[in-house]
């Protein structure tokens, strides 16, 4: 029998190029974002991580439409990004079931709201029920599933959507570990089968190196590219091998090394600190910087 192949999408690839982003004026101006270039490429699991605070949120909110650069463009599929749209869906940190809706009237929401649901779209939200794992809980109201529970309705939910983009904004943050890698592996099995463009946002290395095809290294505030690393490890992906190969070691040591030099800039008060730092590291013990692909 023939392997079935995910065909994905033709749409979904987003280019952000030489964006800036600054709060406030004057003396009290603070720029987060600057002078960022990346894509995301269709059909692909990109993820972002970088040093807390660094502006990765404020990357998603402009990804997203709810905010403008101040300079720079995003566009979508060569078209320019001026606002939210049913193209691209969010997931944030925060829980947006509402707790007066059952598991199934949250899935249904989106449908609802544009006055699309017929029977094909509930088809679709009792196939997705059963894909994350929620059938029995269909008609449970959100305070009665387990945080992990509330996830993976949550994911199901943007998913009947369908959009070109899935965005997610560090959606695992605050499930119990055990909880946290269970949702790892039911949310890279949803991305194998569909091949959906997704973008996800962490600062957990095990969680981006298990989900990613790409992953970007960023810089501390304000934040821009650091490095680039293709995440050639095959797929599918279980947690009970994931990490044993040596290529997925490879690539976390490159990514920690990375992260460690851009936290040192906060702690050590700039880069030229940072720098003196790591070059006595390196003399001290034989190790050098890890290489990566340089931003786009």
């Amino acid at each position: 029998m023939a392997q079935h192949k995910p065909s994905g999408s033709t749409r979904g690839e987003i280019q952000v190029r030489n964006v800036t982003k600054t709060y406030g004026t004057g003396p009290f101006a603070k720029t987060v974002v600057q002078d960022c270039s990346f894509t995301i490429e269709r059909n692909k699991l990109t993820v972002m991580i970088g040093p807390s605070g660094c502006g990765k949120s404020t990357l998603i909110r402009l990804l997203a439409g709810f905010e403008k650069p101040d300079s720079g463009s995003i566009q979508i599929d060569g078209r320019p990004i001026t606002g939210p749209g049913k193209d691209r869906l969010v997931v944030f940190q925060e829980s947006a079931l509402f707790p007066w809706m059952t598991t199934m009237d949250n899935i249904l929401y989106g449908p609802r709201a544009r006055g699309e649901q017929n029977g094909q779209t509930q088809s679709q939200a009792d196939f997705l029920l059963e894909k994350v794992g929620l059938k029995a809980f269909s008609r449970k109201y959100p305070t009665q599933l387990s945080g992990g529970m509330q996830r993976r309705a949550e994911l199901a939910r943007a998913m009947i959507n369908n959009p070109d983009v899935m965005i997610l904004d560090e959606p695992f943050r605050g499930l119990d570990a055990m909880s946290k890698e269970l949702m790892w592996e039911y949310y890279s099995g949803l991305y194998e089968e569909s091949h959906r463009t997704n973008f996800f946002v962490t600062t957990d290395i095990d969680e981006a190196i298990f989900l990613a095809d790409r992953l970007i290294v960023m810089t501390n505030i304000p934040t821009q590219v650091r490095a680039t690393l293709e995440v050639d490890i095959p797929r599918p992906r279980r947690l009970a091998n994931a990490f044993d190969s040596e290529r997925a070691n490879e690539i976390k040591m490159q990514a920690l090394s990375l992260l460690h030099e851009e936290a040192m800039k906060s702690f050590s008060g700039g880069s030229r600190a940072a720098a003196d730092f790591i070059e006595a590291y390196a003399k001290r013990t034989g190790k050098a910087p890890a290489e990566a692909k340089q931003p786009e």
